[in-house]
């Protein structure tokens, strides 16, 4: 048994927190906002295996410029910050060649045929049911062309996960979803998806599970120092507190605290916006896309989220919640019944690399310290497998399958 500290509770740092409960360690998990709402609370709620494809694409690059043109689009710049994003947005331009494309879908597509089986295995561990549907989820697009591109990428990556993709035209694709009553030319349907009913009951499930058979601090941590008799964490408030080892998990903070140990990494906050409505008047029966306009509607529990977008922003720039507004008016051109009003906005900070693929690693200097973070649109669906990694990690040391997700990379 090992004495293990972890940096932040979020999904990623919760389930990982699960993994070495089960393990036999000696856990204790530092958040600084136990009763906040990161960005694992605020999200579509889908479990997302077919989406192997990363940020940085050719056809992305090529669509970005009409998309900061509009203040109010899928993509926005928040200019004042573009000094200190600059060097992650050179690297995002670096990896959207078709060599490293095609390395980032690898990587990612060898976690995600594992992503379902981890969380059912967390469910299991941690006597969860009845979360998550198999749902798919139905992509529409205003063009025949936009329709017939995603219907064969689609048919690509369903190839590889082993799910089934359907062409639809705006008739079937209306008797999926009925409260799609707008104009729209057709849409894709991939069975690849299913849906959390709950995302924030989720997090407080596994939070209390930990905090039940471990030690949560309510404290961040803010620095990291290794010595020979083991590994502190400083966090505020707290005396010092040294594990044999630790996992640093604390979402886009982590870089911070990496750097503290002479690490590079390139980790920014692609911001997302959502109005989640409870009791919703109106009802899908399963999540629908609006790509062109890069927001996706999900229904949860009692509730109908609407949510979406990338906003490139320092983590703490004020909220901007034109945008969420902006879905909203977006999503009544196509389900004319949304309501006007209504609804709790939200902000989450997705904390993103410019590859689009996680860091999921020992340290190099340094096995005792493990870290899992950066997984952008991906951090609800892959962070069972994270935390399954990260235990694996810990107790044996690295692998060559997760060489992708090293931070040596940024090094």
């Amino acid at each position: 048994m090992a004495r293990i500290g972890i940096a932040g509770a979020g999904i990623i740092g919760c389930a990982t927190a699960v993994h070495l409960i089960e393990r036999g360690h000696d856990v204790t998990v530092f958040e600084k906002d136990i009763d906040g709402l990161p960005a694992s609370v605020g999200n579509a709620g889908i479990l997302a295996v077919p989406e192997i494809d990363p940020l940085a694409r050719p056809d992305m690059i090529l669509s970005a410029p009409k998309w900061l043109l509009d203040p109010l689009g899928p993509l926005t710049l928040r200019w004042q910050d573009l000094p200190a994003l600059t060097p992650w947005l050179v690297n995002l331009l670096m990896a959207a060649t078709p060599a490293k494309v095609e390395r980032s879908r690898a990587a990612l597509l060898g976690l995600m045929r594992q992503a379902l089986g981890a969380h059912e295995d967390l469910a299991r561990v941690t006597g969860l049911s009845g979360h998550i549907k198999p749902t798919g989820a139905l992509t529409i697009f205003d063009s025949e062309k936009a329709v017939d591109d995603a219907f064969r990428r689609g048919r690509e990556n369903a190839a590889l996960l082993g799910h089934t993709v359907e062409k639809l035209d705006a008739r079937q694709a209306r008797a999926r979803v009925a409260a799609l009553e707008g104009n729209f030319a057709g849409g894709v349907f991939s069975a690849g998806y299913q849906t959390f009913l709950d995302p924030l009951a989720l997090l407080r499930h596994l939070q209390a599970y930990v905090r039940e058979r471990a030690t949560l601090v309510d404290a961040e941590v803010e620095s990291v120092r290794q010595e020979a008799g083991g590994v502190t964490f400083f966090a505020r408030g707290q005396t010092p507190a040294t594990f044999d080892k630790v996992v640093i998990s604390a979402g886009v903070w982590s870089r911070t605290l990496v750097r503290g140990l002479g690490l590079r990494v390139l980790l920014e906050t692609e911001r997302g916006y959502n109005t989640t409505f409870t009791n919703p008047q109106v009802t899908l029966d399963l999540p629908v896309f609006f790509a062109e306009h890069g927001f996706v509607a999900t229904p949860l529990q009692n509730a109908l989220r609407v949510g979406g977008a990338v906003e490139l922003a320092k983590p703490d720039a004020p909220a901007n919640f034109a945008r969420a507004a902006a879905m909203r008016q977006k999503m009544r051109r196509y389900v004319p019944s949304l309501p006007e009003t209504g609804g709790t906005e939200w902000m989450g900070r997705r904390p993103s690399t410019p590859d689009s693929v996680p860091v999921i690693s020992l340290c190099p200097n340094d096995p005792r310290i493990a870290l899992a973070f950066g997984h952008g649109h991906l951090g609800l669906t892959l962070s069972a497998i994270t935390g399954r990694k990260i235990a694996e990690l810990l107790n044996s040391g690295e692998t060559p399958d997760l060489t992708p997700f090293s931070i040596q990379r940024f090094q």
